[in-house]
């Protein structure tokens, strides 16, 4: 077998250490040879070896660290082409696992797991620092002015930093974010092209999640669009114990799409509707009532959250970094992703580990594909799901498509499988909470887009008074009485009845969002409750809501 190139390198670092010369005491009544150079010379050179040595043993354990894990992932495939080996039904050949197709997979794992774990950037004060560039200030100016039409942002020191910091300061990083950038961004492009949006708004997905579909974030937004819970279930997204289209990069970027049209309606200008994607419109509405009205970003920056202040000249800096790639020396790291994928309606359960076994797909790749089914479950008895999967294992998936179904559905589809499934996924979605010095209910409320009458009901809170250090749960998927008002009908105590006949009320409970409380009525949407009531998607418990009866 071939050695790995990375066991090379750490075979030459082991032999370049063992010849390295260490200072030795010399032995008493020998002669030694160094007694005519000063032992400050000696002393300099010594630590200077120590130093060199320190910094090889370290290169070391980062080699073998990632042979390590290369090693833990090529096992395993391996050991699922052994398991199937012999199963002519499952299709799966040597050929199944070149070196082509464990290399992409590789590709996909390493580069979305250092996206994730790359500290590159995280370390800088961008309020107080003021970084150097090897571009000058004069071409930084030039290549802002000519980057795009949609939004503009003068030359200062804020908007300079963030430029320099996303081209220059986080190269490793930014040649990830660059290789998924060749999947990704067309699929968002053909999104916000079909909302006649600026398709430069793409670049958004960049500094929310570094183009991770699996980022969560320490407030409970998750995806690559980073959306809280309340927010994604008012743009309708699904989320329940086996499907999360927050992890969707099609459907979650669908929902930005929305909720910038929306924001930009309202606000009339992109730098404040992108500050509102941060911080919502209401901090938004809150910092322009403060500064007078005036409706520009720089006029409202004090006022915003401080987090909010730097999102916009973020925005730009990726932007800036991703289009003068080339010229700040940043090359995409290679991503294999399939070239083509085709898509399958699922109207059934269907576990990826029927279709990985039956069709010879390999499970990851579906991961990857289909991050939104977060059990490796798609749910199909329950409504239409989409499956996507790479074009050329199109024509096996079709000639298996009646038998991957039932293909060992007592193993994969096991009813106590499935109910352990509900119940961890319940348990998953509380968040603990220890107060912070400064914090009072409104303010954890917002930071978490929950309501301050859904902490005191989740936390048993009488009044408003909260203590330092005090610990508070916070559920990020409407917590216990969403689910206990899902169960109530519209003729239960949560609903009213309507002297018209062609109306009936429902008050508004905590947890619930608009999409939740049209699917309790035949026919009705989420749109012709808010036409009825001449609202936004935004409800608050208590709220009496007229229903259309059809």
């Amino acid at each position: 077998m071939k050695p790995h190139p990375l066991r090379k390198t750490c075979a030459t670092l082991l032999a370049l250490l063992l010849i390295l010369p260490f200072d030795m005491p010399a032995q008493s009544g020998a002669r030694n040879p160094l007694t005519s150079r000063s032992r400050r010379v000696l002393e300099k050179e010594n630590t200077e070896l120590r130093t060199l040595v320190d910094s090889l043993l370290l290169q070391i354990r980062r080699y073998q660290e990632e042979i390590q894990m290369r090693d833990s992932i090529e096992k395993e495939m391996i050991g699922i082409y052994g398991e199937n080996e012999g199963k002519s039904a499952a299709g799966l050949n040597p050929e199944d696992y070149s070196p082509e197709l464990t290399d992409s997979l590789l590709s996909v794992w390493y580069l979305q797991r250092q996206v994730r774990e790359s500290m590159e950037g995280e370390n800088y004060d961008m309020d107080s620092l003021q970084l150097s560039s090897k571009v000058s200030d004069a071409v930084l100016k030039e290549r802002l002015e000519n980057m795009n039409s949609f939004i503009t942002l003068p030359f200062n020191e804020t908007v300079r930093n963030y430029m320099i910091l996303y081209s220059e300061k986080m190269p490793e990083k930014m040649s990830n974010i660059l290789g998924l950038c060749q999947y990704y961004m067309p699929v968002f492009e053909e999104t916000f092209n079909k909302y006649g949006l600026p398709d430069e708004l793409k670049y958004l997905a960049v500094i929310e999640s570094a183009l991770n579909p699996l980022a969560v974030s320490r407030a409970g937004a998750k995806g690559m669009w980073q959306f809280m819970f309340q927010t994604a279930k008012a743009y309708g997204l699904e989320i329940n114990s086996f499907v999360d289209e927050r992890m969707d990069p099609f459907k979650s970027a669908d929902a930005a799409a929305r909720y910038l049209e929306e924001s930009y309606r309202i606000f009339g200008d992109w730098n404040l509707a992108i500050s509102s994607y941060n911080c919502g419109p209401g901090n938004v509405n809150k910092a322009l009532r403060r500064n007078g009205g005036k409706r520009d970003f720089w006029s409202v920056y004090d006022y915003l959250p401080r987090e909010t202040r730097g999102y916009v000249p973020a925005f730009v800096g990726a932007m800036y970094a991703i289009k003068y790639s080339k010229e700040n020396g940043l090359f995409p790291e290679n991503v294999q992703m399939p070239a083509e994928t085709d898509t399958f309606e699922i109207r059934r359960n269907l576990h990826f580990g029927q279709i990985s076994e039956l069709v010879g797909i390999p499970i990851e790749t579906l991961r990857n594909l289909n991050p939104q089914y977060i059990q490796d479950i798609i749910p199909g008895n329950s409504g239409t799901y989409i499956l996507r999967i790479p074009y050329n294992f199109t024509n096996d998936f079709i000639a298996h498509e009646d038998s991957v179904y039932t293909y060992k559905d007592s193993l994969y589809m096991n009813p106590r499988t499935l109910t352990a499934v509900r119940t961890a996924s319940a348990s998953n979605n509380r968040i603990t909470y220890r107060v912070r010095s400064g914090d009072y209910l409104g303010k954890i409320a917002s930071r978490y887009n929950v309501t301050v009458s859904q902490l005191k009901e989740w936390n048993n809170l009488r009044g408003s008074m909260i203590r330092i250090g005090q610990r508070l749960y916070i559920y990020t998927s409407g917590g216990p009485a969403a689910s206990s008002s899902a169960a109530q009908t519209s003729s239960g105590s949560s609903g009213g009845t309507s002297g018209t006949g062609s109306t009936t009320t429902y008050t508004v409970r905590s947890g619930d969002t608009l999409y939740e409380i049209a699917k309790r009525y035949p026919g009705v949407s989420a749109d012709d409750i808010m036409k009825a009531n001449g609202i936004s998607a935004a409800i608050r418990p208590g709220m009496v809501l007229k229903i259309p009866v059809k």
